[in-house]
C-alpha cells in the first residue's frame, strides 16, 4: 500500500503545533523563542499526551511530555493537572491567599496558566470540578503550611508530582456518586504514566523527570557541530542507580522477584511512574476499591490480577528526579520525547538533525556513507535524496515533525527514505505498534542573545 509524498505529509503534520513567544509579554525578554510539537500514533487511539503552558503569576514556561501505558487515561489526566500543581506550588504566599480569598466570595480567578494547546489536545469537561478541588486543597494546606521562604523550583517540582499522584490515588478510593466520574477516576489511576517536564525561567532550567521519557540538550560547538547533553536518566532496569534504590526500599528476602526480565516484578518497564496503584496499594484496598467499583472494572483483566510476590507496597513512586542546568548562549535548544523516539534514534543524531533543521546547513556538508562500498548508482541516488531533501526541508516547518520524518523513515545511511516512510505510515492500527511505539516530540529553541546578555548582567 503507496503512500504518495502528499499523503505522507498529511500523516505527520496532522498533531503538529508551533508556538512562538512574544518578544516582550509586558514582564521580562523570553530566554524561549518558541516551540514545536508533533505526535505519531501507534496505538489507536494514542496513549501518549503533551502539554505547554506560561506560568502566568510567575516567572517561566512549563512543558512536558507524558506516556500512558494500561490505556490513556492517567497519561491524560496528569497533562491536564500537573502543570496547575507544579504553578500552585511556585506561587508566593500572598497569590495564594488572593486566589483562595476569590474563590471563598465567588470572585473571578486570577488565570495560573495560559496553556498553548493543539485542538486535538483534550480536556475532560466533566472531571474538572473534581480536579479543582482537589487542587484547592492542596493550595489551601500550602497557605497553613506558610513558612515565608521563596519556594525553590526544585522542591516545588518534586512537591507538584507527589501530590498529584496522591490526589490521583485517593479520589480513586474515595470514588464519586457519578457513576461516569467514579469509572474515570479509577480508569486513571489504575493506569499508569510517565513524565518528563520543563522549566524553563531565564537561563535557569529545570527537568523533572519520573519515568522513560528522556530531555535532551542541543548543543552547537564552536566548529559548527553539535552535541547532545543528557538531562534526564532513564527509571527503569538499565539504570543501576534505580535498580540499587528499588532493592533499597523492599526486604533482602525479596531481592531476587523485586526485577525480573527487566521489568519491576516482572511486569512494569518504568520504575517511576503516576498512577499504577497495582504496584502501591495493599492487596486488602486493591480488593476493596473493586469490589465497590463499577462492573467494567470487575470485567478488567488488568485490575483484577495482583501481581506475584507482592509482599511489601509501594513498589512504584511518582517522585521525580530533578536535574538543573544553567543555560548557556551555546545551548541552542531542549528536546522532550516519549520513549517512543529514542528506541529508534540515538540522542547524538537528534541533535545533529535538529540543529542542522534549525540552521538550515546540512545541505554543504560532504556526503558520508560510513564505510559502505558504495556503487556509483548508490551515490547518485544519495545525492538525488540530498536535492530532494533541501527542498524537503522547506516542506516540514516544524523541527518535531522533522524529527519524527527521520525516527520512522530513516535508512542506514541515515537519510529519508520514503519508501520506507510510506510503508511504516501505511501499517494496519494492530500492526504499527509492533513496528513502533507512540512518538510524541516538543522541541524548545532557545534565544542565545538574551541567555549571554543575562549572563554579561552577572
Amino acid at each position: 500500500f503507496y503512500l504518495t509524498p502528499p499523503q505522507v505529509n498529511s500523516i505527520l503534520k496532522a498533531n503538529e503545533y508551533s508556538f512562538k513567544v512574544p518578544e516582550f509579554d509586558g514582564k521580562n525578554v523570553s530566554s524561549v523563542l518558541g516551540f514545536d510539537s508533533n505526535q505519531l500514533p501507534a496505538n489507536a487511539p494514542i496513549e501518549d499526551r503533551r502539554s505547554a503552558a506560561t506560568c502566568l503569576q510567575t516567572r517561566g514556561m512549563l512543558l512536558g511530555v507524558f506516556d500512558g501505558h494500561a490505556g490513556c487515561a492517567c497519561a491524560q489526566a496528569v497533562s491536564e493537572r500537573l502543570f496547575y500543581y507544579i504553578a500552585v506550588s511556585l506561587l508566593p504566599h500572598e497569590t495564594l491567599l488572593e486566589i483562595e480569598n476569590a474563590v471563598e466570595s465567588g470572585r473571578a480567578l486570577l488565570p495560573i496558566l495560559q496553556w498553548h494547546k493543539h485542538p486535538n489536545d483534550y480536556f475532560s469537561k466533566e472531571a474538572s470540578k473534581l480536579y479543582f478541588n482537589s487542587l484547592r486543597t492542596y493550595w489551601q494546606e500550602l497557605i497553613d503550611l506558610n513558612s515565608g521562604e521563596t519556594t525553590d523550583v526544585k522542591e516545588a517540582l518534586i512537591n507538584a508530582f507527589k501530590r498529584l499522584d496522591n490526589d490521583i490515588s485517593l479520589e480513586a478510593q474515595v470514588g464519586d456518586p457519578n457513576s461516569f466520574l467514579n469509572y474515570l477516576v479509577l480508569r486513571v489511576a489504575f493506569s499508569g504514566a510517565t513524565a518528563c517536564v520543563a522549566h524553563v525561567d531565564g537561563v535557569d532550567l529545570h527537568i523533572a523527570n519520573t519515568g522513560d521519557s528522556r530531555a535532551m540538550l542541543g548543543v552547537q560547538e564552536e566548529d559548527g557541530s553539535w552535541s547532545a547533553v543528557n538531562l534526564s536518566y532513564d527509571h527503569n532496569a538499565q539504570n543501576e542507580h534505580e535498580v540499587e534504590r528499588v532493592k533499597m526500599e523492599h526486604p533482602k528476602s525479596e531481592e531476587k522477584s523485586l526485577v525480573k526480565q527487566d521489568r519491576l516484578l516482572g511486569l512494569l518497564m518504568p520504575f517511576r511512574a503516576f498512577g499504577d496503584v497495582k504496584f502501591k496499594w495493599s492487596i486488602e484496598l486493591q480488593k476493596r476499591v473493586i469490589e465497590s467499583g463499577p462492573d467494567q472494572l470487575n470485567d478488567n483483566e488488568y485490575t483484577k490480577f495482583i501481581p506475584p510476590n507482592y509482599h511489601t507496597p509501594p513498589y512504584l513512586t511518582a517522585e521525580p528526579e530533578v536535574i538543573y542546568h544553567k543555560l548557556r548562549p551555546q545551548d541552542k535548544f531542549l528536546v522532550l520525547a516519549t520513549d517512543g523516539l529514542w528506541e529508534t534514534m540515538h540522542r547524538q543524531d537528534v541533535a545533529r538533525i535538529v540543529g542542522e533543521y534549525l540552521t538550515g546547513v546540512h545541505h554543504q556538508q560532504p556526503i558520508a556513507v560510513g564505510g559502505y562500498k558504495v556503487t556509483l548508482g548508490q551515490m547518485h541516488g544519495l545525492l538525488t535524496e540530498r536535492r530532494a531533501r533541501i527542498s524537503s526541508v522547506f516542506e516540514d516547518q516544524n523541527a518535531a515533525t522533522h524529527l519524527i520524518r527521520h525516527a520512522v523513515g530513516n535508512n542506514e545511511f541515515g537519510t529519508v527514505d520514503h519508501e520506507r516512510l510510506s510503508k511504516m505510515l501505511s501499517l494496519p492500527e494492530e500492526l504499527a505498534r509492533m513496528y513502533r511505539d507512540d512518538i510524541t516530540i516538543i522541541v524548545v529553541q532557545f534565544n542565545s542573545h538574551v541567555i549571554g546578555a543575562c549572563q554579561n548582567e552577572e
